[in-house]
């Protein structure tokens, strides 16, 4: 992979780059739809690729591995193949996934015993055998194992938390230099800095990770309940240790006005399940706020559903039709809803990087956020 820093915003660290992988270009900012089980919920890959048009996906190592299962994936030739998606794929180790199971895994320094959540079977997660997952995964991007603390979480826990990652990290290196590719294309690796809310420990874990020397870095264990102040400060101490040739990629992360303002300090990548579940809750967002379409209000206004929206759904349906799905619970409502946000958030990654490459990145971004942050 490699990673070229085309700007940096002057009034703030917002940056706009550009990675290239065997499976094509990605455009930073970017935001990193999510397909857990090869699937961005209610969407079909073709409105994926032709609508959303997103240069990269993210698909997760925990489920893929309990369904369909690693035999599976390595029969289709990898999961590019399997779901039919050309473009890039970067998979979560399955620590996040884990550390939600909560009283039905262990974890130790060999690695976290856990029970599936489909069937109950026992399986057991290690530094090794995640890497292995991931090389018959076969994303592009694949992430180190790591322990995703809770909030709160004590300074103690999260120093040893902190601590076990990195050699949980160590162990991720050494297993794959001695493991080779599974399909034709290369595959880039990103460690993952921790620290829970602490700065002192963020800054240390922070400056391990950036001496491993990958080809990119990620910050972890945020936007598990912490205020969006507390997130902001740790993105802010770990961006200016992480470095700046490199891409940046916050986990889990968020809210349309959390991605500006983490971009306003440095991140490159982010990817959440906001935009889709939201979406089958009837929860639109947009340029000028937030839309619950299920309200009354919404019942007899035919305007499109988004007159500023880049997708088909937005212009071809009224607020009226998509409210009268909801309220029907036909499923159809949940699809264009999930093609509207996903496309809203798609749009906003890329209007950022425009302001960042025209220099007017921050007013732009403080005039989005007092717009979005509304109730409509």
């Amino acid at each position: 992979m490699k990673f070229t820093l085309h700007h940096t915003d002057p009034q703030s660290k917002a940056r706009a780059g550009t990675m290239k992988t065997d499976h094509g270009k990605i455009e930073t900012p970017i935001f990193m739809p999510v397909g857990t089980v090869a699937s961005v919920k209610s969407v079909h890959q073709r409105e994926l690729k032709e609508d959303i048009n997103p240069d990269i996906i993210l698909g997760n190592t925990y489920h893929l591995f309990l369904r369909p299962k690693t035999d599976i994936l390595k029969k289709a030739g990898g999961l590019h193949k399997f779901m039919g998606w050309d473009r890039n794929i970067l998979t979560d180790s399955g620590g996040y996934q884990v550390y939600s199971l909560s009283g039905n895994r262990k974890i130790k320094e060999e690695g976290v015993k856990f029970k599936s959540h489909i069937d109950g079977s026992t399986h057991l997660f290690t530094p090794e055998n995640v890497m292995e997952i991931q090389r018959v995964i076969g994303a592009d991007i694949i992430m180190a194992f790591d322990e995703c603390t809770p909030y709160p979480c004590d300074y103690k826990y999260a120093q040893r938390s902190m601590h076990m990652t990195h050699r949980w990290l160590e162990r991720c290196i050494a297993h794959l230099e001695k493991t080779p590719f599974e399909y034709d294309y290369s595959q880039s690796f990103f460690p993952i800095v921790q620290g829970s809310t602490y700065l002192d420990l963020r800054k240390q874990s922070a400056e391990y990770i950036a001496g491993v020397g990958a080809e990119g870095n990620a910050i972890g264990g945020l936007s598990v309940g912490e205020p969006a102040e507390e997130m902001y400060a740790m993105s802010e101490v770990v961006c200016n240790i992480l470095p700046e040739d490199k891409p940046r990629y916050l986990m889990g992360v968020g809210t349309p006005i959390n991605i500006l303002e983490n971009i306003a300090l440095g991140v490159d990548m982010f990817d959440c399940v906001m935009p889709t579940r939201n979406a089958r809750n009837g929860m639109l967002f947009t340029a000028h706020g937030t839309i619950n379409i299920k309200n009354k209000k919404w019942e007899d206004d035919f305007s499109p559903i988004d007159d500023m929206g880049i997708t088909f759904v937005d212009l071809e349906y009224s607020k009226a039709y998509l409210r009268h799905l909801f309220v029907a619970k036909e499923y159809l409502g949940k699809q264009i809803a999930t093609i509207h946000n996903l496309g809203f958030y798609l749009w906003l990654v890329r209007e950022a990087r425009k302001h960042i490459l025209a220099g007017d990145f921050a007013d732009w971004k403080n005039r989005m956020v007092k717009q979005m942050d509304k109730r409509l």
